[in-house]
């Protein structure tokens, strides 16, 4: 009796009765306590009784909350409240919120996901050695993944937002991002850094608040600091050792949270106890104390006084809460340099200051004025300079112009502030006056005629119209678009309508400007410069009559398929706009002629720099800026505009760089659409090779995470700076192999290096990570990042999609803000077929590498028939292994 089996381990009875009073609390939908068990679904709808809450900490003092920040129905988040205060100390899912209250929030054996409402996955916990047992709220406000033996497998603490709380940490390379306003959670410009010295505050990059500078700080002793904390008696930034190094002491509190707000303020609320909601009148601290050490106290270009904000002399107030110049000038921006109205300055008038001159290096000292303003002219990204003329230094702001500050009568003086204008006004005549009559004697008749022209040419317009969708019927040609602008009947914007020879139109909103190719000719020179070429055509530099550079695009050979991707790639980037995504300035189509102008990337595409022996080296942290611009560029596809766009052709050679570590993906002539219901497509093959996912090949639809697959690919050659694949001379694709990669430059096709995302595989197996960077960067790279990158991509290169993070995900563990995922080896194993078995015996007989069930599915061919993949080299027989995604 009493005995228990051998083959049987007991459950903890402690353990079945808190599980089943939990699963008792959750079938009601209500609000459990402290624990929540797989599997269960949360959503605000569900849990609208609660306001979204559906796990409280023991006491109450927390709440695990589906919550849609100040009431607005369009953004919902996995978010952590302080319940008596509604403070919310933590976010899941500010990247990607979910947009339907009743899309659910998901506990499973496998951790947490999150859908949008037509079933896929925004934001999920990475996957884990165990399975998860419990979801935990504690009274510290921490939300944590425990496994069976109660050990935690993932927890809130380890990834903060915005907030730290009491008894958590801020270790030395994290950070804190506010958020973009009370509403929109996602990151916002201001970031909480702590560093081995400090801990300071920055906006987009510009330091404006340190510490150690604090009036209320005190430094304990020297030494590095490891992390930040703040608990009953203040805030400290600590040694490893636990040695206090800066410290600002506070009234005792039960509970303080440290908030970054999404007005760049650091706060600290302290509370008497954790379930208290009153904030004690001297337990407050706020950095910076003085208003105006803000970035944006009175809006961009505005003036802060201690009598609050105003413009400074000869600007006005402008629609964005800001200033702005009252004489009609233009605040230039980043990269305007060469414009057609020359370069002036506007003096700002004694005693006006910029915020970030009393944290910033001077960027030239003991030299005149004349001297900074020369600087600053021939600095293309120089919005202002400030010259101090008791030190006589010169202090340059470049990228982003935020507010002014007032300085004292005492000293003020000695600071002049001047911005960099362009006139916008056109010069007058001085003898205008006298010549108005004439004038109004030329207009007159000019526009009575010009009226009549309109009319006869309106009329001629329509009769050749109609006779040509007659003569269209009648012949076949693939020809000649015709492009014409018109307004919408609903609104003002306009719309442009590509009208082919059937009389078919394809209305495409925004298109950017049109040009003739005359007006082409003339902006390349006649096609004088040629900068590259693709499988659409050549690329040519140009200049623009206002002296921007471009980049003119050529398309040949179009038929009906490149009518289509020209009208494609029109639509895609004329509508869309982010700092990471080429900007298309215009276009051209006169019969055959096709032509894409784009802004110009003046260090082109960062294939030039991995694959090419004399190309420029690219340092590890540019290939870090690199893969991070990428993936924000890819995630707004995927996630920001009104229909998701999937790029469907991801390569290095459509990454493209400029002065300035600006990164942008170009080329969008393959994109696909999918709308809100859609979750994927089904299309014909497109894209590169060594770039396909596998679905590709199956008749399995694509979605986003098919391009999710494409930069999981082009990370690696960021990683080793050489194509994934080498083939030797020789060998099939006759490409040689580059000396400096460490290959071995074997004549066997099947090299176990070879194939660098098979070698990224074994080196994760045996945790040797740093062996994979480039060799040429001879160890000038960060192991941890490395590693990190390495992970990144295996994780996008799993073979099933669904395995795959989605590209927000993807720039979020690029960044360190989001928990890295582990590759899953089971779904890897298709590399080593790629890497091993495409290769074949060296006999030429039938290989014995069993192909997966995806790579065994049938592949359409774009005719409407598939074709299976039956050939003894399990391949389809009109592809040969260099097409498919494995090798490069």
């Amino acid at each position: 009796m009493g005995s228990v089996s051998p083959m049987r381990r007991p459950f903890p009875l402690g353990v079945l009765l808190l599980l089943g009073v939990v699963l008792l609390r959750v079938r009601a939908d209500k609000v459990a306590t402290e624990l929540i068990t797989p599997d269960f679904a949360a959503s605000y709808l569900l849990f609208i009784d609660t306001y979204g809450a559906f796990l409280a900490s023991r006491s109450g003092a927390f709440q695990a909350v589906v919550y849609n920040p100040a009431g607005q129905q369009d953004r919902y988040y996995l978010a952590v409240l302080h319940a008596p205060s509604k403070t919310c100390v933590w976010v899941a899912n500010r990247a990607a919120p979910i947009t339907d209250r009743a899309a659910p929030l998901q506990l499973t054996a496998n951790g947490i996901s999150i859908e949008d409402p037509n079933g896929t996955v925004v934001w999920s916990t990475p996957p884990f050695a165990a399975s998860v047992s419990a979801l935990r709220l504690d009274d510290s406000g921490n939300l944590a993944l425990l496994d069976g033996r109660n050990a935690t497998l993932w927890q809130s603490f380890d990834r903060p937002t915005d907030s730290i709380v009491s008894s958590q940490r801020l270790p030395v390379g994290r950070f804190l991002a506010s958020a973009v306003s009370d509403s929109d959670l996602s990151e916002g410009d201001y970031r909480l850094n702590v560093t081995a010295a400090d801990a300071v505050l920055t906006w987009l990059g510009t330091l404006y608040w340190r510490l150690s500078s604090d009036a209320s700080s005190v430094k304990d002793r020297d030494g590095a600091v490891a992390y930040m904390a703040v608990n009953g008696t203040g805030m400290y930034l600590l040694a490893a050792d636990g040695g206090i190094i800066i410290q600002v002491s506070l009234p005792a509190a039960g509970l303080r949270i440290v908030k970054l707000g999404s007005d760049g303020k650091l706060q600290i609320a302290s509370f008497a106890s954790a379930n208290s909601s009153s904030t004690p009148m001297d337990g407050g601290f706020v950095a910076p104390s003085n208003v105006c050490e803000l970035p944006l106290s009175c809006g961009a270009l505005g003036l802060c006084t201690p009598k609050g904000c105003s413009c400074p002399p000869i600007f006005a107030a402008s629609h964005d809460s800001g200033c702005a110049p009252s004489d009609g000038s233009t605040v230039l921006s980043v990269g305007s340099c060469g414009g057609t109205a020359p370069v002036s300055y506007v003096n700002l008038g004694n005693g006006v200051w910029y915020y970030a001159n009393k944290f910033s290096p001077p960027a030239l000292a003991g030299g005149n004025m004349s001297s900074c303003q020369v600087l600053c002219t021939s600095n293309c990204s120089c919005l202002s300079y400030f010259y101090d003329i008791s030190s006589l230094s010169c202090y340059l702001i470049q990228h982003q112009l935020g507010s002014f500050i007032k300085v004292n009568s005492t000293n003020g003086s000695d600071k002049l502030g001047y911005i960099k204008v362009q006139s916008s006004q056109t010069p007058r005549s001085s003898n205008s006056s006298s010549s108005n009559s004439t004038l109004i004697a030329i207009l007159i008749p000019t526009i009575v005629a010009f009226v009549l022209i309109v009319v006869v040419s309106a009329v001629i317009f329509t009769s050749w119209r109609k006779e040509n969708k007659r003569g269209g019927r009648r012949q076949s040609r693939s020809g000649n678009l015709q492009v014409r602008r018109q307004r919408s009947p609903s609104d003002s914007a306009h719309l442009v309508s590509v009208i082919d020879d059937n009389g078919d139109d394809i209305v495409i909103p925004g298109l950017p400007t049109r040009f003739t190719h005359d007006e082409i000719e003339e902006i390349t020179n006649s096609f004088r410069v040629k900068i590259g070429a693709g499988g659409f055509g050549a690329v040519y530099k140009g200049e623009l009559p206002d002296g921007s550079e471009v980049a003119v695009k050529r398309i040949e050979g179009v038929g009906m398929q490149g009518k289509r991707e020209f009208c494609t790639e029109i639509a895609v980037i004329g509508n869309i706009h982010h700092v990471n995504l080429v900007r298309l300035r215009g276009f051209c189509t006169e019969g055959q002629r096709r032509l894409l102008v784009y802004e110009y990337m003046d260090r082109g595409s960062i294939d030039r720099s991995l694959f090419r022996p004399n190309g420029p080296l690219l340092e590890w942290k540019e290939r870090m800026d690199v893969a991070i611009g990428a993936a924000r560029g890819l995630a707004y596809l995927h996630f920001g505009c009104d229909q998701r766009i999937i790029h469907c052709d991801v390569k290095p050679e459509n990454i493209l760089l400029a002065d300035g570590r600006q990164v942008k993906i170009a080329d969008f002539g393959l994109a696909k659409f999918l709308t809100p219901e859609q979750s994927g497509l089904f299309t014909t093959m497109r894209g590169t090779r060594g770039y396909l996912a596998p679905e590709w090949l199956s008749n399995a639809p694509i979605s986003d995470r098919t391009d999710v697959y494409s930069f999981g690919m082009v990370l690696l050659e960021l990683v080793r700076g050489r194509k994934n694949r080498n083939e030797h001379v020789g060998g099939a694709g006759g490409e040689a192999s580059n000396s400096s990669n460490g290959t071995t430059g074997s004549s066997s096709r099947g090299a176990k290096n070879d194939y660098f995302p098979l070698a990224a595989l074994e080196g994760h197996e045996a945790g040797r990570y740093a062996e994979l960077a480039d060799p040429r960067l001879e160890g000038r790279v960060v192991a941890k990042e490395v590693e990190r990158v390495v992970k990144v991509a295996l994780c996008c290169l799993h073979e099933d999609p669904h395995l795959r993070p989605s590209m927000a995900v993807v720039a979020g563990m690029l960044e360190g803000t989001m928990e890295l995922w582990e590759p899953r080896v089971q779904s890897l194993g298709f590399l080593r077929l790629y890497g091993r078995g495409f290769s074949g015996p060296a006999d030429g007989g039938c290989s014995d590498v069993k192909l997966t069930p995806m790579m065994m599915g049938s592949i359409g061919d774009g005719s409407g028939t598939t074709t299976t993949l039956t050939t003894m080299s399990g391949l389809p027989s009109y592809m040969s292994s260099s097409q498919l995604s494995g090798p490069r």
